[in-house]
């Protein structure tokens, strides 16, 4: 019970703290790669928070096995450097006796992967589409950031706003370019707004400007001056029946209809609570600390694992959306080599000699 308890709570602390820092890096990154895409008119600004937690959901399967991976090498590699794990093997604790109290830890989280990867995130995916689809359907200028020229959703006209107003609802300083029947229309206004009419259209109106219409490189334009002019804005079509694609789909639809781009989701989806366990189980031998090759040594070799089993899983997800190989080949290909390589690794730190060791 001291044993269990101890490393109970040295792995809960690791993980937690290796948690928060990928999250707090994840969270950074795709901050700063939304805010460039804000920046560019790309993406509203309104949006760039939940895209930022459509995101994190997309990416919390691989954080929290990354986070339990390192927590049980950080953990284990810690008590061979300070000896503890000569007492623990001196009390007559082997190597494979380490495995149930990790696994006691880790099964919860494998259990909170598996539901995020099953369920949660198929879900946010959709919602991320439907929101989407809301941000096209909105108006052109809606979407517009101050200081920044903007294309339509038609690529038919560019749009330049100076400032909002103090209330919100009106822009100032408008610059607007559209190409009509192979003519230029320029037109600059003071403030502008939307309106809808009782009819549903909805109208840019703007206010106190001028618009300058004619053929690029001929001299023959046309000025005209304006209190208000209105500015008919065509409205975006929703699609009827949305198609999402199979990482947005639910489990139950990807096996109902199990082509091979379906199966190679499902397997996928799969292939994280799995690769979970074998990698928690795997950290065992990986965390032994031989004092020659230095105290940062096992976590580099332990995170070079843990990229080439996600290199292999996404090349058998890839081969099975191809119909290269069948799907329970590249469901359980990867998974069955990496147990064999597990149970070398035991046999390598449980054995006084390695059978590559031994004589004839």
């Amino acid at each position: 019970m001291i044993f269990r308890r101890a490393l109970l709570r040295e792995l809960v602390y690791n993980c937690l703290a290796v948690f928060v820092v990928i999250v707090v890096i994840t969270l950074s990154t795709l901050f700063i790669r939304l805010l460039g895409d804000a920046a560019r008119g790309d993406l509203a600004v309104d949006a760039v928070l939940a895209f930022l937690g459509f995101g994190l959901l997309n990416f919390l399967p691989v954080l929290l096995s990354l986070s339990l991976f390192i927590a049980v090498i950080m953990s284990l590699s810690r008590a061979y450097r300070e000896s503890e794990m000569v007492v623990w093997f001196s009390a007559g604790l082997s190597l494979t006796d380490w495995i149930k109290p990790v696994l006691y830890f880790a099964l919860p989280v494998v259990f909170a992967i598996a539901l995020i990867n099953l369920t949660v995130i198929p879900w946010a995916l959709q919602k991320k589409d439907v929101y989407r689809q809301m941000l096209n359907s909105r108006e052109d200028l809606s979407a517009i950031s101050p200081g920044i020229f903007a294309e339509s959703r038609n690529g038919d006209k560019v749009y330049f706003v100076e400032s909002f107003a103090r209330t919100g609802t009106r822009v100032k300083n408008i610059f607007m370019q559209s190409v009509e029947n192979h003519k230029l229309s320029v037109v600059v206004a003071r403030e502008g707004f939307h309106t809808e009419l009782p009819n549903g259209e909805r109208y840019l109106v703007l206010d106190q400007g001028r618009r300058y219409e004619g053929v690029p490189r001929q001299a023959s334009y046309r000025m005209a001056e304006f209190g208000r002019y209105y500015i008919r804005v065509e409205p975006y079509m929703l699609p009827a029946h949305q198609i999402f694609e199979p990482k947005a789909l639910r489990t139950t639809q990807l096996l109902r209809d199990p082509t091979a781009a379906n199966m190679a989701e499902f397997n996928w989806r799969w292939s994280f609570p799995i690769s979970a366990v074998i990698l928690t189980l795997m950290a065992i031998p990986l965390s032994f600390v031989n004092p020659r090759a230095g105290r940062s040594f096992s976590l580099i070799v332990a995170l070079l694992v843990y990229v080439i089993y996600n290199n292999l899983l996404g090349v058998a997800q890839a081969w099975v959306a191809q119909g290269r190989i069948p799907s329970l080949v590249g469901m359980w290909g990867v998974h069955l080599i990496m147990l064999v390589v597990l149970l070398g690794m035991f046999y390598q730190r449980t054995s006084m000699r390695p059978f590559w060791r031994r004589r004839a």
